[in-house]
């Protein structure tokens, strides 16, 4: 029983320090991993009579597997990232897509659309300070450039959740099998759609004009052919994992081999002393990953302790629909990939459609507070006009766009996996 109750602490005390980083200036991977290996150790000494070594050895190597799959898949999706970034193809995407002159408005509508398609093919992070260096461009007055921002926020975390290339824990929730990838490209739509409502609601206060400054750079036909290799990789994963059920970790692994191989072909021809390709992959977000791991194992512990049934009594007490909504709204005070773990490991049973709006939730729940999701937490930190409270006067339009992204997620999965999603509707009532 004190085993539990240490567990338990540790958790606690790892979503506070999480929560509190920017506060202590304590980087939040150094935090998990410390706590969850401990977790771990604690099992192995101190573990049940019940739970044998064997037993034990056998839950971390499975906790393990899902991790490195996990792990391997965002390295290989970063290092294509981190090098497009590099080399400002991405920054060239933004000129050649927004016009030199353009209504705050439609910028507005704009900003949304960019930042939710480029959360869809990079990380979050990679697209949330694409998409704030883009709003701090515009210079813009203080109370507009805070609208941008929320706007932006909301969109990267709604774009990432339709693609397992955008948002972990929609990988996560994919690499446990619940939902499909022609499954999870259904919530563009919905997701989408919520983006544009809140568009709508933060008009109030725009009307102006803006000047875009282009500043473009200068690309190689090689970084343009990587960027295309890129996007031949995120179209082969998603047709191959639907047509022959090809794990997408094989196809990025495959894919940034090939840029490997185009950068040492074109390094042997060229005297140039730029970074060789193979570095990328030393530049990539590796705190990030560590936090992955850190917090995936504490999780995988809890659960070998038997820990997580009470989160699956949730489901037991109100309807999956319900329980998953207020998942997303806890997200928005709890970091959202320890909350999937949680009810990924309790083995909750769900059809679907519901597994479809978890995946809604869990991805843009964090949007609701600024502390809630690490987009928000970028945008604290980069954009001065971005604070708790400032952030908090928004809260009522994005609930009401989460709240309708949700229910459009919900429906929409019912009526393509013929679930009865009417009866689950009438239950709200």
């Amino acid at each position: 029983m004190w085993l539990q109750g240490l567990l338990i602490g540790l958790a606690l005390a790892a979503f506070v320090l999480i929560a509190i980083e920017d506060v202590i200036h304590l980087n939040k991977a150094k935090t998990t991993l410390l706590l969850g290996t401990f977790s771990w150790l604690l099992l192995f000494i101190f573990g049940p009579a019940a739970l044998a070594v064997d037993d034990v050895t056998e839950a971390l190597n499975e906790n393990l597997l899902e991790i490195a799959t996990l792990w391997l898949f965002l390295m290989a999706a970063m290092t294509f990232v981190a090098f497009l970034n590099a080399k400002g193809l991405i920054a060239n995407l933004i000129y050649r897509l927004l016009p030199k002159r353009i209504g705050e408005r439609g910028l507005l509508y704009l900003t949304g659309l960019f930042a939710f398609a480029f959360s869809s093919l990079a990380d979050n992070i990679t697209a949330t300070l694409v998409s704030l260096t883009l709003v701090l461009s515009l210079g813009l007055a203080p109370k507009k450039t805070l609208r941008f921002a929320v706007l932006a926020v909301f969109a990267v975390n709604s774009g990432g959740v339709a693609l397992i290339t955008g948002d972990v824990t929609t990988l996560m929730i994919f690499l446990a099998g619940k939902v499909r990838i022609s499954e999870l490209m259904l919530l563009a739509l919905p997701s989408f759609l919520s983006v544009m409502l809140l568009a709508t609601l933060l008009l109030p206060g725009l009307g102006g004009e803006v000047n875009l400054v282009r500043e473009p750079r200068e690309t190689r036909r090689l970084d343009r052919l990587i960027a295309w290799l890129f996007l031949a990789t995120i179209l082969s994963t998603l047709g191959l994992n639907v047509l022959f059920g090809v794990p997408p970790l094989l196809t990025f692994l495959f894919g940034m081999s090939l840029m490997f191989l185009l950068g040492h072909v074109a390094e042997r021809r060229s005297d140039s002393e730029e970074r060789r390709i193979l570095d990328y992959i030393r530049i990539i977000e590796f705190d990030t990953l560590l936090f992955f791991l850190g917090i995936l194992l504490m999780v995988g512990a809890l659960k070998e302790a038997r820990l997580l049934e009470g989160l699956a009594q949730l489901y037991a007490l109100m309807p999956a629909m319900q329980a998953n909504y207020l998942v997303g709204l806890l997200s928005a005070l709890v970091d959202n990939v320890p909350l999937t773990a949680a009810v990924l490991k309790a083995d909750v049973s769900m059809n679907d459609a519901e597994w479809l709006a978890l995946t809604y939730a869990a991805g843009v729940g964090g949007s609701l507070l600024v502390i809630g999701s690490a987009a928000g937490v970028i945008a604290l930190s980069k954009v001065r006009e971005v604070s708790f409270m400032s952030y908090l006067r928004f809260f009522p339009a994005l609930l009401l766009a989460y709240s309708v992204g949700y229910l459009g997620a919900y429906w929409l999965g019912g009526q393509i996996t013929n679930t009865p999603v009417t009866l689950a509707l009438s239950s709200l009532g």
